[in-house]
């Protein structure tokens, strides 16, 4: 029971989700509902025009008559052609606009929320939002005509032809009806198949990060079994997808010719004046044939809602994946700082979710302007946690952090960064050194890089190209790196999080400088376990 509430939970958080959503196609969403309703009252105009000019030949009213009504017909396929091409351009923009609105959210969710397996996340991003595509540029176009033109139509049929027309509005109720149980397995056949994508999306990223250690224990024969296992599941489950949409679509397409045929069975009967019934109406030809011609212009649009309802469930499948990714409520902006200024942690709480106790609890610390204070500590005593407090990456659950007086939310844009590990771009030297700043010149990037003693002997100097490990650069240079890039960045605050980390000795102590220099008119925290890095500073704080 309570695997069912939780699966009806998901779907519906996964349907408000996707009505939120579509909200963002903006005016390309409306505009493709335009066209397709325009739609109708062209095939209206076709079917009139193909009715009167058989008339015309039959009555023999000459060439003249013959002409406006063919006029007609060619005017309305023509006006058909463009309205089809044009929402289908306006639907591919409001789809191509939702997706970038949602990728943009997902990617701030990613970044700031919870942490997630990075298979799920890379299958959210790239798969997930794909799979939006063809509900946004398609279904929802199709769903609004299915909803308002067949009635249209069949009122308009029903000033020619009432009985035709109940014909063709008795036959709706097992339409919808199939519609409705092929969709349902539909739904169900789509969330499991991607399920199996996001299990093999991970597996498959996993074991290629895993890479050097599957080789070493020589598991490849594992690995790819496991591998293969999980691709036999997708295709399977693929494989189901589709042989649910074609069974729906025969059943769809039965009904709709049933229809039809009982319309022109009635209708040829009716001019034949051979029906076995009597009816309150007597049908002539251009009559006859104006029904006969708009009847399959009425289960058109739900035809097309049936070829465009696996995007539905494709949509909902992965938008039951996409609205467990919670973008972060706007923060006001910090006003910028003046200069380096004075931190103070005041009673400084954080605690982690799902954790059992708190890394940081009542830390007090007052860090003077311009200074250098360093955190020292074992493993695990939230020298880390305390930086990225400062950052907005870790949670503050109790006390205040003020700059110069001021409550802070997020100095993340007043603050320069070196991490224990420096992100390295597949990019040359100094692309991954303007990270910090893009609009840099590369006098000035040439300039950080020396300031912190990064030799450029190498072929290329600045546009030695790098690998996204950072071949080519020692550890050590990969931390000067690091710090050519918070030293290119012109914030008033400085953090290093174990900048010397892993060095010997003469690797560190050529490192010295380049902290001191980076250093320089910046108020400085400094996470390490080095005694030589803590002498650098004018305070020294013990966790």
């Amino acid at each position: 029971m309570g695997a069912v509430t939780a699966q009806l939970n998901s779907e519906h958080e996964a349907k408000a989700w996707l009505t939120r959503t579509a909200r963002l196609g903006g005016p390309a969403a409306r505009r493709a509902g335009l066209w397709v309703l325009m739609d109708g009252a062209a095939a209206i105009g076709f079917a009139a025009g193909l009715a009167f000019g058989v008339d015309a030949i039959a009555e023999r009213k000459g060439p003249g008559a013959l002409a406006v009504w063919l006029g007609l017909v060619l005017a309305a396929s023509a006006l058909r052609g463009g309205l089809s091409l044009l929402a289908a351009s306006a639907g591919a923009q409001a789809a191509r606009e939702t997706k970038q609105a949602a990728r943009s959210d997902l990617v701030a969710a990613l970044f700031t929320g919870p942490r997630r397996p990075v298979g799920a996340a890379a299958t959210a991003l790239v798969e997930g939002i794909e799979a939006l595509d063809g509900f946004f540029a398609r279904f929802l176009p199709a769903r609004l005509a299915a909803a308002a033109l067949p009635l249209l139509l069949i009122a308009v049929a029903a000033v020619a032809s009432p009985i035709s027309a109940a014909i063709l509005l008795g036959a709706m109720i097992p339409f919808i009806a199939a519609m409705a149980l092929a969709g349902t397995l539909a739904a169900a056949e789509s969330r499991a198949q991607f399920r199996a994508l996001e299990r093999l999306s991970g597996l498959f990223l996993d074991r290629v990060r895993a890479l050097p250690v599957v080789l070493a224990f020589e598991a490849e024969r594992t690995t790819t079994a496991a591998l293969s296992r999980a691709a036999r599941d997708l295709a399977e489950r693929t494989i189901r997808v589709l042989r649910a949409a074609f069974l729906s679509s025969a059943a769809l397409e039965f009904f709709a010719a049933l229809s039809v045929a009982l319309v022109a069975v009635y209708c040829g009967f009716n001019l034949l004046r051979l029906l076995p019934f009597p009816v309150p109406e007597q049908l002539d030809l251009k009559r006859a044939f104006f029904v006969l011609a708009l009847a399959p212009e009425v289960y058109a649009p739900m035809r097309r809602l049936a070829a465009a309802y696996h995007d539905r469930q494709a949509a909902q499948a992965a938008a039951a994946s996409l609205s467990t990714f919670v973008p972060p409520a706007p923060k006001a902006a910090d006003a910028p700082l003046a200069g380096a200024p004075t931190i103070v942690f005041e009673g400084v709480t954080a605690r982690y979710p799902d954790t059992d106790a708190p890394a940081v609890d009542g830390f007090t610390l007052t860090a003077r302007a311009g200074t250098i204070t360093a955190l020292v500590g074992a493993s695990g005593a939230g020298k880390s946690t305390l930086l990225n407090l400062l950052l907005d990456l870790a949670p503050l659950t109790g006390g205040r952090i003020l700059a110069d007086g001021r409550p802070c939310t997020d100095l993340s844009r007043e603050v320069a960064w070196a991490g224990q590990s420096p992100l390295i771009l597949p990019a040359s030297i100094a692309d991954n050194i303007a990270l910090s700043r893009p609009d840099a010149s590369r006098a000035e990037i040439a300039a950080a890089a020396r300031a912190v003693g990064l030799t450029l002997d190498r072929p290329g100097g600045l546009d030695f190209v790098l690998d996204e490990r950072g071949g080519g650069l020692s550890g050590g240079e990969r931390r000067r790196l690091s710090l050519a890039r918070a030293l290119l960045k012109p914030a008033p605050i400085l953090l290093l999080d174990e900048p010397t980390a892993n060095l010997d000795a003469a690797a560190e102590a050529e490192l010295l400088s380049a902290i001191r220099e980076a250093a320089k008119g910046r108020t400085t925290l400094v996470a390490t376990h080095s005694e030589a890095v803590a002498a650098l500073a004018d305070q020294v704080v013990r966790l």
